[in-house]
């Protein structure tokens, strides 16, 4: 296993150890003591698995590691960690917590996303997947409303509100280019 993989496997068994901390915390603020070092030890978790996500693509790159493996691990442990990190700050009881709403629009986006992914590989035979600016926007600003949320920064609701817009937006864009590809499938098979 190279090294960049070894750094991928690493950030996915951070996360229930981040979860671990984030939910412990939480438990204290809500019966009203909560344990600062538990928040820091979260924050400081998600910051190393972060860094990991950077660090493994530049040794990967740098090193000629790329592998199957990696290229199978790395999104499951980038989503992995962004969802966990997403529905434990809005079960737990952070004194500032995100909105129920919020993972169920990421879920909802992302699942999305792979039933129609799974269709068009299924109709088509092909899948053409490229990741938009509006999804990139999406992600960069979901992890902006984490950071927000962890570093327990009052007035964040806008923060979330944006994150969630360009979600949905990027959900709908997905779905648009989706349809357009089936469309274009359906045409070259039967033309009118």
């Amino acid at each position: 296993m190279t090294f960049a993989n070894q750094l991928t496997l690493a950030r996915i068994l951070l996360i229930p150890v981040f979860v671990l901390f984030a939910v412990y915390y939480g438990d204290g603020v809500a019966h009203g003591h909560p344990q600062e070092w538990q928040r820091l030890a979260a924050v400081a978790v998600f910051l190393v698995a972060s860094i990991t996500d950077a660090f493994d693509g530049w040794v990967a790159r740098k090193f000629g590691q790329q592998s199957r493996l990696g290229t199978v691990l790395d999104p499951i442990a980038d989503k992995g960690l962004l969802l966990s990190a997403i529905i434990t700050l809005s079960v737990s009881h952070w004194t500032y917590a995100l909105p129920l709403w919020f993972p169920v629009l990421v879920i909802a986006r992302d699942a999305v996303i792979l039933v129609g992914c799974a269709v068009l590989r299924f109709f088509t035979d092909h899948l053409e997947i490229h990741p938009n600016r509006v999804g990139k926007a999406a992600t960069a600003l979901q992890m902006a409303a984490v950071a927000w949320i962890m570093l327990q920064i009052p007035q964040s609701a806008w923060i979330v509100w944006l994150a969630g817009g360009f979600t949905l937006i990027s959900g709908l864009a997905y779905v648009y280019r989706g349809a357009m590809q089936l469309t274009r499938h359906d045409t070259t098979l039967n033309p009118s």
